[in-house]
């Protein structure tokens, strides 16, 4: 930042060659920064090596992306947006279940369409057990909620917290996640005011586990069922979702100034 700034005073911005070098540092540094603590994912990770929350950093190079430079103004209530979409495949390829809500979704085969062919025709339909296909442990209606938190916060979006191409959150439970935006929420002074989901998926059915979802939804945020609310529809047979081959969720959250 420093580099930048000396950049601007010199009028040496207008260079070609010089703005592409400001940006490159700039973007190292960022990258260096990382959530408050790993929790009980399924890399080893050194806590201690991790900047938390709470910390302050120690350099202007150093800031955390949870912790913009700019003032986040304690307004009477926020609204956030979250959106997630995960591919769904043969368990096997998937190599872990459909968990939405925190809850594993048993079901019976479903009807899949194969549209690479590999073990039907392609674009045929070949009867499987479904899994999700992510980093994590791909939860639809948990990652629309952090991101939904963040987003209220004006923080930055979950993939840049909890990037994908990080091992640190290879099969992570996203309970986890959960925990650490009620965390950030709390510490900008903030508490749930209501949870609207819509989720959408084409099969399988979900109606007998949103009870749960609701339940643990409630749990990791610390608020009530009355301000929290789960809603599941189809896709009508349409595109990939309407293919078992993804589902997605969308999230409108509210967040009040914590009494």
């Amino acid at each position: 930042f420093k580099v930048l700034q000396n950049l601007l005073a010199t009028n040496e911005m207008m260079k070609l060659p010089h703005l592409l070098l400001a940006l490159a540092i700039c973007t190292s540094s960022a990258r260096a920064f990382a959530p408050s603590s790993v929790f009980g994912c399924t890399a080893k990770i050194n806590s201690a090596s991790l900047p938390v929350l709470k910390s302050s950093p120690t350099s202007a190079e150093t800031d955390d992306v949870l912790k913009p430079k700019y003032e986040i103004e304690k307004l009477p209530f926020r609204i956030g947006h979250g959106f997630d979409i995960h591919r769904m495949a043969p368990i096997d390829d998937a190599g872990q279940p459909i968990i939405i809500g925190g809850v594993i979704i048993d079901h019976k085969d479903q009807k899949w369409t194969d549209a690479d062919g590999k073990y039907v025709e392609k674009g045929g339909i070949y009867e499987t057990q479904l899994g999700v296909v992510a980093h994590s442990d791909g939860d639809v209606i948990y990652h629309s909620v952090v991101d939904a938190i963040f987003g209220a916060l004006t923080l930055p979006d979950i993939g840049q917290v909890f990037q994908d191409t990080d091992p640190r959150w290879r099969g992570c439970d996203s309970s986890k996640f959960m925990e650490h935006a009620c965390e950030v929420m709390s510490e900008y002074g903030y508490e749930i005011g209501n949870i609207d989901v819509t989720l959408i998926l084409e099969r399988p059915k979900v109606a007998s586990y949103k009870p749960a979802m609701k339940e643990n939804i409630v749990k990791l945020l610390k608020t009530t069922p009355g301000k929290v609310n789960i809603k599941a529809r189809t896709h009508e047979q349409v595109d990939s979702v309407g293919e078992l081959r993804s589902l997605s969720c969308h999230v409108v959250l509210t967040l009040a100034k914590s009494s």
